[in-house]
């Protein structure tokens, strides 16, 4: 009787360790970059938009995606913060100089 409830605690156990924990890790670490923007950064939206942070609001953030072109942009839309990609690691297939 004690087996099989055993059994279903320690299942419970990792899908936890498994599951859960690394779910919080990678919202934890999203929210940290999104409390880490800077003005001048390149950001990635959650729509896949590039675009340069020109201002930052505690809620909001206006970002230029073309010159002279400015909107404004919910924080939690920010995806990633872009990062450069040093010329030897890029697919010379891709027609990149």
């Amino acid at each position: 009787m004690l087996a099989p409830v055993l059994i279903i605690v320690v299942l419970l156990g990792l899908a936890w360790v498994f599951l859960v924990l690394p779910a919080r890790r990678r919202q934890r670490s999203h929210e940290a970059m999104q409390d880490e923007l800077e003005v001048g950064n390149e950001i990635i939206t959650a729509g896949g938009m590039h675009g340069i942070v020109r201002k930052l609001d505690d809620e909001e953030l206006r970002i230029e995606i073309a010159p002279g072109v400015i909107v404004t942009l919910d924080r939690r839309a920010v995806a990633a913060v872009a990062q450069d990609v040093p010329a030897a690691a890029q697919d010379p297939g891709t027609g990149a100089s």
